[in-house]
């Protein structure tokens, strides 16, 4: 590929999977370093890109707007046809993505010849079984070594602000919040099976407290686990600030990097941690630890194999539980009290 001025990079649709992908971006800017690049993504993984050095300008997919249906995604193909892009770079595996570089007029459009695109593709990618085996990270550096391009190693990136540090920073303050603290993230989005359960995460905290004094907590959460946090914040006590739904994305980033320990279900703030280099426990039960285990030294994960998982399902189907049921409050505990002897 010659010429390449101005890059479309078409951006996962989920918040983990964008921070997984952030590698990837990386190689596209350094094989293309005089390219202006820019980024396609829905509104909710939108703010994962603010403040990247990897990406220019971020455009927004209004898939539930201007830009829904069939009709909506032609209208975005013809909005994209005034940057005049040379090359779509396409992390996002869906039909509808290859069709959006097609009708934006784009000459190169590079991705996996999946989900039935490979005639809308110029630079298609070979899929087989292996590459749905790697860690996703890989998978996304895959389309990448695929077109013969470098891939300039597997970190993740995520660029926080001296403004959002210093609003966290006095947001913390007004909590009288200060020295080491743990954050908790309950919740999940994909859905209840991979949610451990309120209870144990209030143990865990209400451990750490007993052996290392009445360290803060905060509950990280999304919009609709108000009730959740709520209900962990009854259980842990004092110097416990419920965030679930209170905060933005961005607000939510900065405020991990604050953190000296994140305790978390297998999630996209999961991701955000290992990305910002803070020492966490992730819970895993019916997701694949293999794919989308957080990808940093400072990452522990607690798991426990049982005969039906990883069983990839957002509801346990068998009613049971049993791969969060095997993960006990002392497994984590022992992990964390650890994670916090060193610090």
């Amino acid at each position: 590929m010659k010429n390449i001025n101005r890059i479309l990079i078409r951006a996962a649709n989920w918040v983990g999977d964008a921070v997984m992908s952030t590698p990837m971006i990386r190689a596209v800017r350094k094989n293309f370093p005089k390219a202006e690049i820019f980024i396609l993504a829905k509104p909710w993984v939108a703010p994962i890109f603010k403040y990247s050095r990897d990406v220019d300008h971020i455009l927004i997919y209004d898939a539930t707007g201007r830009h829904s249906g069939i009709w909506g995604v032609i209208r975005l193909g013809k909005e994209l046809r005034q940057y005049n892009f040379d090359l779509a770079v396409l992390v996002q595996n869906a039909f509808e993505a290859a069709l959006i570089a097609f009708l934006a007029g784009i000459p190169n459009r590079l991705g996996y010849d999946t989900d039935a695109r490979t005639l809308l593709l110029t630079h298609g990618v070979p899929m087989n079984p292996n590459i749905k085996k790697l860690h996703q990270i890989d998978y996304y550096l895959g389309i990448i070594r695929g077109a013969s391009l470098h891939s300039f190693g597997r970190n993740m990136s995520l660029n926080i602000s001296v403004s959002e540090r210093k609003a966290t920073g006095d947001l913390l303050k007004n909590y009288g919040m200060a020295g080491h603290i743990i954050g908790i993230n309950p919740g999940a989005a994909f859905g209840s099976a991979k949610r451990w359960f309120p209870k144990r995460f209030a143990e865990v905290c209400v451990s750490l407290r007993t052996q290392f004094g009445e360290l803060p907590v905060l509950i990280f959460g999304g919009p609709g686990e108000e009730a959740l946090g709520e209900k962990i914040r009854d259980l842990i006590g004092s110097k416990c600030v419920n965030l679930a739904g209170k905060t933005s994305l961005r607000e939510a980033v900065a405020l991990i990097e604050k953190c000296s320990i994140f305790i978390t279900n297998d999630s996209g703030l999961m991701h955000v941690a290992a990305a910002l280099n803070i020492p966490q426990i992730a819970v895993f039960g019916p997701t694949n630890h293999t794919t989308t285990s957080p990808a940093d030294p400072k990452s522990h994960i607690v798991r426990v194999a049982t005969p039906c998982s990883p069983c990839m399902k957002q509801e346990c189907m068998e009613g049971h539980h049993q791969c969060m049921k095997a993960v006990t409050a002392d497994m984590v505990y022992e992990k964390a009290a650890a994670i916090l002897n060193k610090s």
